[in-house]
């Protein structure tokens, strides 16, 4: 954990570095078109043999698919407080993604011709869910209703499955319920490989989804262009921006929450209130003695800044260069505060909205922007499951009202061709 105030020598640096981009590892970007080559040229042949080098399952023997047996009784054998907590889950994001979805609607230009825009799912999709040392069932609930809801017929879902070759049932048994077609045990950069150029087992899919580890990331960066992607979410991020009225040991908690991710997580507190700075620390010092994941733990820890501010115009600025992927305001008038921030992947307002709750329940997708992305990109969303097709349909009548302004065009560009394509269908 590391403090940082305005005495501090370092401190406009410091506060200069966190404007930071996102870069390629040299070593992943090379290891990952290495698989992404042969994934392509070998097919599953690939997925076997680099499921086996990092050390997962022998794929051979298990079978690369998870089987409908497998997802039976992985229902079968779900705790009843575990399937309500997915189905409370799965209800909000429902419903979250039915006011957001993109409607087809239709139009007169000026010129009579009928303009529109036409929104329909993608046929196929791929969502990657991340194994690792924990079961993310709540992503498999976040992308597959999102996918389910948008009424894609195909929802192709890959994960890591463990030594054993098996998968967690509880994540199982989210996919199935919130509406996965297909499930592949298989992780990595040969997942994403497998998705986007396809193998006798796994068919390529339209647009992958889901966040990773870096080479995941990596992969789907370079997959663009032979399917589509979301964004490229990397490692978890809070920042915490907090007046004299905050309570400590409620930051510290949100703090810790996004550090338990591990490596590469970042926590930030940007506050204008020394109380408030030295008390969060004693309560993160405190807290983190409760963890079930010290490891993982200690290693974000490291990452973890205390920032103290001249006032909460500074905290803001803070904030919004920061482009944090989740951000918790703990003022006295959060609302207030939030109207200044730009540049979020999501806002929690008040003590009383912890980010875990955005993380598993409340309904906005917890896949956000991350590494500074948020100042250009947003989170996902239920729109990006459909395709947008533009419509155009004129008449004679149209057509010869915008035949002016259309041969007008095609002189300034030098282009007599567009206009006599125009010109000729009016000729009798």
């Amino acid at each position: 954990m590391q403090i940082l105030r305005p005495s501090d020598k370092s401190y406009q640096r410091r506060l200069l570095d966190l404007n930071r981009r996102f870069a390629s590892d040299p070593a992943v970007k090379g290891s990952v078109e290495e698989i992404l080559s042969a994934v392509a040229k070998e097919g599953d042949a690939a997925l076997l043999r680099y499921t086996k080098k990092f050390g997962g399952p022998d794929l051979e023997a298990r079978g690369i698919p998870v089987t409908p047996q497998e997802v039976a009784s992985a229902l079968a054998e779900l705790p009843a407080e575990t399937a309500k907590a997915i189905q409370a889950a799965k209800a909000n994001v429902k419903a979250f993604a039915k006011r957001s979805l993109k409607k087809s609607w239709f139009m007169k230009n000026r010129q009579g011709a009928i303009v529109g825009e036409r929104h329909e799912p993608f046929r196929r999709v791929g969502i990657y869910i991340p194994g690792g040392t924990a079961p993310l069932v709540s992503t498999a609930v976040m992308t597959c209703t999102l996918a389910a809801t948008a009424g894609v017929d195909e929802i192709v879902a890959t994960t890591p499955a463990g030594p054993d070759g098996k998968v967690h049932p509880a994540l199982l048994a989210a996919l199935s319920l919130c509406g996965a077609t297909e499930i592949y045990r298989v992780g990595g950069a040969q997942a994403v490989a497998a998705m986007a150029y396809g193998t006798p087992t796994i068919r390529r899919v339209q647009k992958i989804f889901g966040p990773g580890n870096s080479y995941v990331v990596e992969a789907k960066r370079q997959v663009l262009g032979a399917v589509a992607i979301d964004l490229l979410p990397g490692p978890s991020e809070v920042l915490v921006i907090a007046d004299k009225k905050a309570k400590p040991d409620w930051i510290a908690a949100d703090l810790l929450a996004q550090a338990e991710h591990g490596h590469g997580s970042q926590a930030i507190l940007v506050t204008d209130s020394e109380k408030i700075l030295t008390g969060t620390a004693k309560a993160i010092e405190r807290q983190s003695k409760l963890s079930k994941r010290p490891a993982e733990l200690a290693k974000a820890l490291k990452n973890t800044l205390l920032i103290l501010v001249k006032d909460m115009d500074a905290a803001i600025q803070v904030a919004n260069d920061y482009a944090a992927e989740h951000v918790s305001i703990a003022t006295e008038f959060p609302g207030e505060v939030s109207l200044s921030l730009h540049t979020s992947g999501a806002i929690f307002l008040g003590g009383l909205s912890p980010v875990v709750a955005g993380d598993f329940l409340a309904g906005p997708s917890h896949e956000l922007p991350t590494g500074g992305a948020g100042k250009s990109f947003a989170g996902l969303t239920v729109d990006q499951f459909q395709r947008r097709t533009s419509v155009v349909m004129y008449d004679e009548d149209s057509l010869r009202a915008s035949l002016p302004f259309l041969e007008t065009f095609s002189a300034i560009e030098g282009l007599d061709a567009h206009g006599r394509s125009a010109s000729i269908r009016l000729k009798k």
